[in-house]
């Protein structure tokens, strides 16, 4: 259970997460699962207790999901929903697999106090994984799990320019699995998970783009989430985490190897429900 959004402290970071009661390997719906290589359960909640540790000392406030029986994958949250001020696009799942966890993620949303919409009918949308923004700009992922259709409405919705990338390779499945915006003007990214087009389009509307390494992509350093300065990631990254502290940031690694092997990390275990620091409308919204 939650505390409606409104009795919450003013402009505290507020993240959403869900307890890996029932997380495991049990399909296989993106190239880093496999039912033959299980999560160690026990390390996987030691793994996820460190997250939710590192994220409550930046500053953030977490409130939690509650775990249920058949839908492992309930504890990636980011893909509930896209935020924008105090509205919530709800996820439409494209594999069955995770479409469970639709009702569930919208009646969390409503009680804790966002007017929660559809996505456009019968077009695939996978929430935060899938729709970032940097500065006034929506920048979506599409191919894998999103359809591009689909980000232009919302767009239309919420009256913000989107800007579609197509994702191209099928590792790099979600958007935020390759791009992690970190202010209005600066974002890290892997450069290999996107087709030409979609590099210079990222070359041309973000200011300052911080490449990432193909190995440590694949410790997915740009799965990271952002509070004020501090950026949380996988541990495994060390290059970022150099780039990062040289402009002005303070990463922090926590193990989530667990995770990876369902093709998850940090960012993909929460939602931010008051506005990913990025977004300009947060800040006008503060």
């Amino acid at each position: 259970m939650t505390t409606p959004a409104s009795t919450h402290a003013a402009n505290q970071p507020r993240i959403l997460m869900c307890p890996p009661l029932f997380y495991g390997i049990e399909y296989e719906i993106n190239p880093w699962m496999s039912t033959e290589r299980q999560a160690d359960h026990k390390l996987a909640g030691e793994q996820w207790d460190g997250l939710r540790a590192a994220l409550q000392s930046a500053g953030a406030s977490i409130e939690l999901m509650t775990p249920v029986k058949g839908l492992p994958d309930l504890v990636f949250t980011a893909n509930a929903a896209m935020v924008y001020r105090d509205r919530a696009i709800v996820a439409r799942f494209k594999h069955p697999q995770r479409q469970g966890e639709t009702p569930l993620d919208r009646a969390w949303l409503e009680h804790d106090g966002l007017s929660v919409d559809d996505p456009p009918a019968d077009l695939s949308f996978e929430g935060a994984g899938d729709a970032l923004f940097c500065g006034d700009t929506l920048y979506a992922g599409y191919r894998m799990r999103s359809d591009a259709g689909g980000h232009q409405q919302i767009g239309e919705m919420l009256g913000v320019r989107v800007l579609p990338l197509e994702l191209a390779d099928p590792y790099y499945y979600h958007l935020d699995t390759c791009f992690c915006p970190l202010s209005q003007s600066e974002a890290v990214y892997f450069p290999g998970a996107f087709d030409e087009y979609g590099q210079k389009v990222l070359e041309a509307n973000v200011p300052t783009l911080i490449p990432v390494a193909a190995d440590e992509a694949r410790s997915f350093a740009c799965n990271a989430v952002v509070v004020g300065k501090t950026v949380v990631t996988n541990a495994g990254c060390p290059q970022l985490h150099k780039q990062l502290k040289e402009r002005g940031y303070t990463p922090i690694a926590t193990p989530l190897g667990e995770f990876v092997k369902a093709g998850g990390s940090a960012k993909c275990l929460t939602l931010r429900l008051d506005g990913e620091e990025a977004a300009a409308w947060k800040q006008t919204a503060d």
